[in-house]
């Protein structure tokens, strides 16, 4: 079970670059995430609305964390990826930063959720770092015309993210991956329509493209890759979770392969390889001897820190 919920996580978020592209060419990334998360966030709230059970025993504290994961998780997070992307940045090259986060995530979790990474997984989170750069490198060297500073936009977003998923880890209550789901739909819907209204970018195109884009993004890349995320997260760690990232650029390939035709050569192919290693590794790690005493990595599940209940 956990291997194909890995899998679709990694096809539905990588999914997320390819609808970006899609989108990309018929309005603005303030457009195109207004109208992703709108029409989203009156259905959830309708539901939410009518299936109160999941909501019982939340308090104003509880909201308001999910309220801040939301807009770390996915305001912060699509925005920079997709201001990015608009700024000239290509999908490969934003994946490739983006892919950078697991070793954010582990080198912070000791000091910040008591979680300990063995060596046998730092190995693995360097090589899957390795193999990303294989897929990504030429890409990146392409970008002459590009800013430098463009560059710094989905660092910005990577760390966004990765501060959410330590948030939601500290998180001593347990909230229903629904509620989490339709607090941060509701608050990245305030927060873009808000943009988009201000930036004179609101009405939607008639394109069907862009509608188009719009139910991929919602279909595979809310509902998919980042309900999964979460999922993924409170079963397997933050850790395991986020080395799965190593797989988005390559997989990136793929899907842009498949979608639009662009060249899959030896070398995205290595680099798949690289990073499919790298996973196995990492997920194989977990509770290995002859590291440091057995300083396995302390899962954290439910949304709790299994070791100490930090809060």
């Amino acid at each position: 079970m956990n291997i194909l919920l890995s899998l679709a996580f990694v096809l539905c978020w990588s999914s997320g670059f390819i609808g970006a592209k899609l989108g990309a060419g018929s309005a603005s990334a303030i457009t195109v995430l207004m109208w992703r998360f709108l029409p989203l966030a009156v259905v959830l709230v309708a539901v939410a609305v009518v299936m109160r059970s999941a909501w019982r025993g939340l308090t104003a504290r509880d909201v308001t964390r999910q309220a801040v994961i939301g807009v770390l998780s996915q305001s912060g997070y699509l925005l920079s990826v997709y201001y990015a992307i608009q700024l000239g940045v290509s999908g490969g090259t934003t994946a490739l930063i983006d892919g950078v986060q697991p070793l954010v995530a582990g080198a912070l979790a000791g000091p910040l959720l008591g979680q300990y990474v063995s060596g046998r997984q730092w190995i693995g989170l360097v090589l899957g770092l390795s193999g990303v750069a294989v897929v990504t490198l030429a890409d990146a060297a392409a970008g002459a015309d590009v800013p430098w500073w463009a560059y710094v936009v989905p660092l910005l977003g990577m760390f966004s993210l990765v501060a959410a998923t330590f948030l939601e880890s500290r998180s001593r209550s347990r909230v229903a991956p629904s509620v989490s789901l339709t607090v941060h739909c509701a608050t990245s819907a305030v927060l873009f329509s808000v943009l988009a209204v201000a930036a004179g970018a609101a009405a939607p195109p008639a394109e069907g493209a862009f509608w188009l884009a719009v139910a991929w993004l919602v279909g595979l890349s809310t509902f998919g890759g980042y309900g999964l995320y979460w999922l993924i997260l409170k079963r397997s760690g933050v850790t395991k979770v986020n080395t799965l990232m190593f797989l988005m650029a390559p997989v990136t390939a793929v899907w842009g392969a498949v979608m639009f035709g662009e060249p899959f050569g030896l070398q995205t192919a290595f680099g798949l390889i690289v990073c499919l290693s790298a996973v196995v590794i990492v997920h194989r790690g977990e509770g290995g001897r002859g590291d440091g005493g057995g300083r396995a990595l302390t899962v954290a599940r439910g949304g709790r820190v299994a070791a100490g209940e930090r809060g």
